[in-house]
């Protein structure tokens, strides 16, 4: 089920526009952070026309035993050194949180299209700058929000769009997951971490999505694992039109798992466990009026997400997940963060 995002190979679009002969997306890694399998190299080896051709590490010897591992076949001793490989159509940037802005834009200003990791950059402000770029130099910034990119979102949307559930009253979104060792780059003040930044973005995301505009941040408080670390925020939200809505995240809490999103209207009401990896699983009830349970079938997120993001670089597709939609996502951060009386994340110094 390939669902918008076709898996299917396609001719190339020079940069002058001009069709080509039909080869591979040729993308880069910066960094062989644990992720890389799952969201780029396993996906590309299912899906036709992408091939992960470089990666480059802060550790050379590191970088060339997640090529060995990974079957890249080109290794570049520094970030500079990949985003300047002029084979190469697109960059994926695994990096600390605080290194996106920075070298997004510096892959977009030497030409190549980029898969960013949530969250987008540190701040709103950051964001902008990445946005404004992209504009410029006409290259695809995606955001990788790979739910996105899963039948399950469009299918969520179009319930909430159907009227079924009524006038939406409220849209509520949690992701809570225990992260214990304080080694993990996710606590780290200087690399823009913190339970918001890491975890807080997905359910922001997805009230933004269901809601289908921009909340103001009404309220937010915070629990500390450090002086300038959030490890729980709980953020209530507003719409222009009365709707309200809330995100709760956590990294570590007393609620230790949660992966949900609610919809409640004046009908009935839409949740789901797991919109967020739905291809592991999911569950989506209605209750009240058609009173149901659904299981929406599809591949791995990754998979639709990079079949996506190559159809925006060769083809024009869309890109829902795209700089200006990142804006929108890191504002709601910032403001929840000084909601809660925290000051949002910095760039890291390089």
């Amino acid at each position: 089920m390939a669902g918008l995002w076709d898996l299917r190979p396609f001719g190339t679009l020079r940069h002058d526009g001009a069709v080509t002969e039909t080869r591979a997306l040729r993308i880069g890694c910066l960094g062989a952070a644990r992720i890389v399998p799952a969201a780029l190299t396993r996906p590309a080896k299912r899906l036709a026309g992408v091939e992960v051709a470089a990666i480059a590490a802060r550790d050379r010897d590191r970088a060339a035993q997640a090529a060995a591992r990974l079957g890249i076949p080109t290794v570049h001793d520094s970030y500079a050194s990949l985003i300047a490989d002029d084979s190469l159509d697109a960059v994926y940037i695994p990096l600390p949180n605080g290194l996106h802005g920075h070298w997004t834009i510096a892959a977009l200003e030497a030409g190549r299209h980029v898969l960013c990791e949530k969250p987008f950059t540190a701040n709103a402000e950051e964001a902008l700058e990445v946005q404004q770029v992209a504009e410029r130099t006409g290259f695809v910034a995606m955001e990788a929000f790979h739910w996105r990119y899963h039948p399950l979102a469009d299918r969520m949307a179009s319930i909430v769009a159907s009227g079924e559930l009524g006038t939406v009253q409220r849209i509520e979104s949690t992701m809570c997951f225990p992260l214990p060792r304080r080694s993990d780059i996710r606590w780290n003040p200087t690399l823009a971490g913190g339970a918001m930044m890491d975890a807080g973005c997905y359910p922001v995301s997805i009230v933004r999505f269901l809601a289908g505009a921009e909340p103001t941040v009404t309220s937010a408080r915070a629990k500390l694992r450090s002086p300038e670390i959030d490890r729980y925020l709980d953020a209530e939200l507003a719409f222009d039109d009365g709707r309200t809505g809330r995100i709760v995240t956590s990294l570590w809490s007393s609620k230790v798992i949660g992966f949900s999103v609610t919809v409640i209207g004046d009908r009935a009401t839409m949740h789901v466990l797991n919109p967020f990896s739905p291809h592991v699983f999911h569950r989506l009830t209605v209750r009240g009026g058609d009173a149901r349970h659904e299981y929406v079938r599809g591949l791995s997120t990754y998979a639709y997400q990079l079949a996506a993001f190559r159809t925006a670089v060769l083809g024009g597709g869309p890109v829902p997940t795209s700089a200006a939609d990142a804006v929108g996502n890191m504002r709601v951060i910032d403001a929840a963060y000084r909601c809660a009386g925290l000051e949002p994340r910095l760039p890291t110094l390089l």
